[in-house]
C-alpha cells in the first residue's frame, strides 16, 4: 500500500517552484520528488504536481511517460540498468544482461519478488569509453564483465554498497531520487566532490593535446557579447484589389412553340401520305388522338375495300352506340 502524498512533500514542491521563474519548469524534480516518497510516479503524484502547477494531469501524465527515469510501477531498493546498446552490446553487454536476468530470475523493469533489485536494459548510458557499462541508482560501474556483474549483484543481496567507479557513494532508489530532486545531504555532497570522477579514458584526450602541446585559444572573460539585432518585421502587402468580372451575356429567350406538338403533327402528315391501310394505322399508332379521329363519322379510309358493309367496322358500331345514347 502506497502511503499518500505527505504534507512535507507538498512544502517541499513549492520550494522546487519557487526556483524557476516559469512554475511549469519544476516539473521534473517534482516527478522525482514524488518519487523519492513514494518509489514511482502514482496518480497522486501526477494529481499534486498538475495542482501545485497549474497544469491539467494529462500534461504531467505526458512528461512522466516520456522519461525512462519516471517509473509507473514500484521500483526496487537498487535499480540495476545494464547497458545493451550499439557499442556497449557488442562488447558485452547482452551477455551481462542475460547473465543478471537468469540470476535474478527477472525480465525488464521487473523487480525481485524480495523488492530488493529492480532489472532493466539501458539505451544508452553516455559512457561508450568505458563500455561495457552498468548503472546502480544511477551510479556508474564501468568497464563490467558477466562476473564483475555477478559479484556487485551478491554483494548487494548481502547488504553490501559497493563503491562506484566514479561519483558519489552508492544510495538507494529513494535517496537518489530525493537527490535528483535538488535535496542532497551536504555530507553526501562532499564525497561526491571529493570522489573519483573523470577517469583515465575521459581524460585521454586532453593528454594527449598536452602531449603534442596544442591549446585552446585564448578567451577574454570580460569580452561583451553584442546582442542580435531585433528581428525586422516583413512589410505587410496590400491585399491586392479584386479583378473586375465580365458582364454575362445576356441569354435570348427560347422561340415560343408552335401550337402543335411536333410528334402529332409529324404523325397526321405520315398518315396522310400513307399509301395502305396498314401504314395509315401504324401513324394513327404513333398519335394517340388518331385513333379517335378516325372513329369519328366520315373518317373512313377513301381506299377501304369495296367488300366492307357500311357501318360493319367496329368504329361504326361505336358510332352507332354514341347516336343513340344522344
Amino acid at each position: 500500500m502506497v502511503a499518500p502524498i505527505s504534507a512535507r512533500t507538498r512544502v517541499e514542491a513549492r520550494q522546487i517552484i519557487a526556483r524557476y521563474p516559469r512554475s511549469r519548469s519544476a516539473l521534473l524534480p517534482m516527478l522525482h520528488l514524488v518519487q523519492s516518497e513514494q518509489g514511482y510516479v502514482t496518480r497522486d503524484g501526477v494529481a499534486m504536481c498538475a495542482e501545485e502547477l497549474g497544469l491539467t494531469k494529462a500534461e504531467v501524465g505526458a512528461v512522466a511517460t516520456f522519461y525512462t527515469m519516471f517509473k509507473r510501477r514500484p521500483t526496487g531498493e537498487y535499480l540495476i540498468s545494464v547497458c545493451t546498446n550499439t557499442l556497449c552490446g557488442f562488447l558485452g553487454g547482452e551477455e551481462i544482461y542475460a547473465t543478471l536476468s537468469q540470476y535474478l530470475d527477472v525480465g525488464h523493469d521487473q523487480t525481485t519478488a524480495d523488492g530488493l533489485i529492480t532489472l532493466e536494459h539501458a539505451e544508452c548510458l553516455a559512457a561508450c569509453d568505458y563500455a561495457p557499462v552498468v548503472t546502480v541508482n544511477y551510479e556508474f560501474y564501468d568497464q563490467q564483465d558477466t562476473e564483475s556483474a555477478l559479484n556487485l549483484v551478491e554483494d548487494l543481496q548481502r547488504g553490501e554498497r559497493p563503491h562506484p567507479t566514479r561519483g558519489a557513494p552508492l544510495s538507494s532508489f529513494l535517496e537518489i531520487s530525493r537527490e535528483l530532486a535538488g535535496f542532497v545531504d551536504p555530507a553526501t555532497e562532499r564525497e561526491a566532490v571529493d570522489g573519483p570522477s573523470a577517469g583515465v579514458p575521459t581524460l585521454a584526450g586532453i593528454r594527449e593535446a598536452l602531449r603534442r602541446g596544442d591549446e585552446s585559444p585564448a578567451f577574454d572573460a570580460d569580452t561583451s557579447i553584442t546582442p542580435a539585432p531585433p528581428k525586422e518585421e516583413p512589410p505587410t502587402k496590400p491585399s491586392p484589389e479584386p479583378e473586375p468580372q465580365p458582364e454575362p451575356e445576356s441569354v435570348a429567350d427560347p422561340e415560343p412553340a408552335p401550337d402543335a406538338e411536333p410528334e402529332k403533327a409529324f404523325s397526321e402528315q405520315a398518315e396522310l401520305e400513307a399509301d395502305n391501310e396498314a401504314e395509315a394505322a401504324g401513324a394513327r399508332a404513333a398519335d394517340p388522338d388518331a385513333e379517335e379521329q378516325a372513329r369519328e363519322p366520315g373518317n373512313t379510309p377513301d381506299d377501304a375495300p369495296d367488300d366492307t358493309e357500311q357501318g360493319s367496322t367496329p368504329s361504326a358500331r361505336r358510332t352507332r352506340r354514341r347516336t343513340r345514347k344522344d
